[in-house]
C-alpha cells in the first residue's frame, strides 16, 4: 500500500489549494514498462503532463488531454487515480500557489510528431525507476517507482 504524505498547506487556507490532473503515460515494450516524461516549459525540468480541470471531461480524460497537448500522446486513460502529489506553482502574483495533482495512468497507443506544445517541450521514454530519479517531487517519484500496469484493469 502506498502511503500518501500529508499536505503541507503552510499559511494558506484549504480553499486556496488548486487541483490539477496529471497523466502517467506508459507503454510496454519487450516486456519492459516505460513511462514518458516531458520537460516543463520554463525551467526545463522533467515532469509528467498535467493541467487544470476541463469542463465536460472526467479527471482522467482531462489528464489524457494534457498528455496530448504537452506530449503528443494518443492513448487511453484509466479512470481510477494512481495517487496524488503536491507542489507549489509560480503564477506571477500567486507565487507558491499550492497544487494537489491527481495522477492517472494513460496507456500510449502512439506519439504524434505535431502537437500543441511540440516546440516548447522535450519528451523522453525511460523506465519507471529512472523517471522516479529524474522528477523533483518525492511524492511523484514514489508513484513512478511503484507503478505497475499489471494492476490496472
Amino acid at each position: 500500500m502506498i502511503k500518501q504524505l500529508p499536505l503541507n498547506l503552510g499559511r494558506v487556507r484549504k480553499a486556496d489549494v488548486r487541483t490539477q490532473f496529471a497523466a502517467l503515460c506508459y507503454r510496454v515494450k519487450k516486456d519492459k514498462v516505460q513511462v514518458l516524461l516531458v520537460t516543463s516549459r520554463r525551467m526545463r525540468r522533467w515532469i509528467i503532463p498535467k493541467g487544470w480541470p476541463m469542463d465536460g471531461l472526467t479527471p482522467a480524460d482531462s489528464a489524457a488531454q494534457e498528455a496530448w497537448e504537452e506530449g503528443g500522446v494518443v492513448g487511453r486513460a484509466d479512470q481510477r487515480a494512481l495517487g496524488m502529489f503536491t507542489y507549489s506553482k509560480d503564477m506571477g502574483e500567486d507565487a507558491g500557489l499550492p497544487i494537489a495533482a491527481m495522477v492517472y495512468a494513460v496507456k500510449v497507443k502512439s506519439l504524434a510528431m505535431d502537437f500543441p506544445e511540440a516546440a516548447e517541450r522535450t519528451r523522453k521514454w525511460v523506465s519507471p525507476r529512472k523517471a522516479a530519479k529524474m522528477v523533483d517531487s518525492p511524492e511523484l517519484s514514489r508513484i513512478l517507482r511503484d507503478f505497475d500496469p499489471r494492476f490496472l484493469a
